[in-house]
């Protein structure tokens, strides 16, 4: 049996068209919303990668192939006095999922968290995402939504 073996990679520019089609699938094909323009979601990535401190995207390679990416954006906690890390995004590619891919994005981020000093790395998820939510209390995550109600106004 052949094992694939896999890499998780910070984004760079060169890897750019890639992220940008996986960016696609989870974007139109997964959460079914409206395509962006190949301008702005250029933009997107190229504004994290000249803006570091704003955030992080990695990419997983399976067999050399890119089969997903992640999102990591940064803020701040005041009742935390310390720097937190979002994980925006956490995305496999169809044809990779349920081979454990997502978990070892998972665990990258996490690590890349934890050796970086952030108090905290938190995410979200859909309500009916249930193969993200199992994974996410596999790896220890809790649904801390008892204690904030989140709020929203779309422009």
């Amino acid at each position: 049996m052949n094992v694939p073996t896999f890499k998780i990679k910070e984004v760079t520019e060169e890897m750019l068209p890639e992220l940008k089609k996986l960016m696609l699938k989870y974007i139109v094909d997964f959460y079914k919303c409206p395509q962006p323009t190949d301008e702005n979601l250029t933009n997107h990535v190229l504004y994290l990668l000249e803006n570091p401190q704003m955030g992080k995207q990695f990419m997983i390679q399976v067999d050399n192939k890119s089969a997903g990416f992640a999102t990591l954006y940064y803020t701040f906690s005041t009742t935390k006095v310390a720097k937190i890390a979002i994980l925006n995004d956490l995305y496999i590619d169809s044809d990779y999922r349920k081979q454990e891919f997502g978990e070892e994005l998972f665990k990258f981020c996490l690590s890349y968290t934890r050796e970086n000093n952030f108090s905290t790395m938190s995410w979200k998820t859909a309500v009916d995402n249930y193969v993200a939510q199992s994974l996410y209390d596999k790896m220890g995550g809790m649904n801390t939504n008892q204690k904030w109600i989140n709020y929203e106004i779309i422009l």
